[in-house]
Parts: C-alpha cells; sequence; structure tokens
C-alpha cells in the first residue's frame, strides 16, 4: 500500500510550485490548504513546519519544506516519472536548481524590497549583483531548451516557477530569454492541471 502523500499550500504562494511538481510525478495526493492568517502559525502546523509558512509535503512520515528540496525529493522518490538526470548527469541539474534556491532567491526578494547591493560590498553577497544574476541565468536558460539539457527536470519546475512568478511581479527582466524558456514550460500539461487547481482554489476563496 503506498504511503499517503499530503500537500500542505496555498494557492496564493510558493505552493504553486509544490503543486507543479506533485502534478508532474502523477501521483496522487491529498491537499490541504492552510491560511495566512491563523493556520500557517497554529501548533497543528507549526508542527508540520516550524517556520510556519507553506509549502510542505508529508509522505509517510516523511516531511519535507523548502520548494527546492521538494522538487528534488519528489523526483528521487518517483523515479518513473522521469524528473531527474541519471545520477552521474546531474552536474547542470543540481547547479541551477540550487543556484535559484540560493542567489537568484536573494537578488529578486532584495530588488523586491528595494534594495540593491553597494557596488563596493558586491563580493560580501553570495550573488554578487542583481545584474550578474540576471545575466548569468540568461546565458543558463538560453544555452538548451531545458535548464539542465535537453529534456525536461524537475529544476525546470523549480527555476521555470522563479522567473514566471519574478517577470510577473517585476523582481526578474522580461529578457526574450526567460519569455522563451517560461513560455515552453506553461505548455506542459502539469503546469497547466496544477493552475487549473490553484486558481481554482483562489476563487472558491473570494
Amino acid at each position: 500500500m503506498a504511503e499517503e502523500l499530503i500537500l500542505y499550500t496555498n494557492p496564493m504562494s510558493r505552493g504553486r510550485i509544490a503543486r507543479w511538481m506533485l502534478e508532474e510525478t502523477g501521483v496522487p495526493y491529498e491537499t490541504k490548504i492552510i491560511g495566512f492568517e491563523g493556520g500557517m502559525k497554529s501548533p497543528e502546523y507549526l508542527a508540520v513546519n516550524p517556520m510556519g509558512k507553506v509549502p510542505a509535503i508529508r509522505h509517510g512520515k516523511t516531511i519535507v519544506t523548502e520548494c527546492a528540496a521538494i522538487c528534488a525529493y519528489l523526483a528521487d522518490t518517483f523515479p518513473e516519472a522521469n524528473l531527474a538526470p541519471k545520477p552521474d548527469e546531474r552536474g547542470n541539474y543540481y547547479r541551477w536548481m540550487f543556484f535559484a534556491a540560493g542567489p537568484l532567491e536573494a537578488a529578486a526578494t532584495n530588488k523586491a524590497l528595494g534594495f540593491d547591493t553597494p557596488a563596493d560590498k558586491s563580493r560580501m553577497a553570495g550573488y554578487g549583483s542583481f545584474s550578474d544574476v540576471m545575466n548569468t541565468l540568461e546565458k543558463a536558460v538560453g544555452a538548451s531548451p531545458y535548464i539542465a539539457g535537453n529534456r525536461f527536470t524537475a529544476a525546470d519546475v523549480y527555476v521555470g516557477s522563479h522567473i514566471g512568478w519574478g517577470m510577473s511581479f517585476g523582481t526578474i527582466e522580461k529578457r526574450q530569454a526567460f519569455v522563451d524558456y517560461y513560455g515552453r514550460l506553461m505548455e506542459r500539461p502539469g503546469y497547466k492541471r496544477a493552475s487549473e487547481i490553484d486558481d481554482a482554489s483562489m476563487k472558491a476563496a473570494e
């Protein structure tokens, strides 16, 4: 008997990344919507994620938080979905997955907060400067159809989500390479299913 898989999420959060990843795996899962007001800081949910943030997943007795970790965990746990390269071909897969979790996330967040790294302090910042991150990301998505090579992987779910979200909110520049890359991802059935589910959940909450 398969272990129960639960997604803790909110449709107006990074939980959309985890939802998309789950839809790509094709495995059945239960959804628990956690409210921003009260729900995420409730004792029940803090027992799942002490940070009081979504998303999180529970798979049997295993709890995983942080979107990059959720994507990597699901790709490894459900290899039949073919969402991770072979172990000896994972250099770019790991590289860009964690580039998005580190430099890209930090640079985009700081931009949203109106903070620019002073030129003389860029070596102190793990991402250097916002332009460094954008230029590096542009080269990465333009080098091949997908971020880790010629086929779609969990890294595309994570990197692509950052790019799509960032372009929507103005924290990532709408460079043509980003628009083209994200456009390819939006055509995936898993992306469309996940978006429809979360959009319907948002509408129901209105």
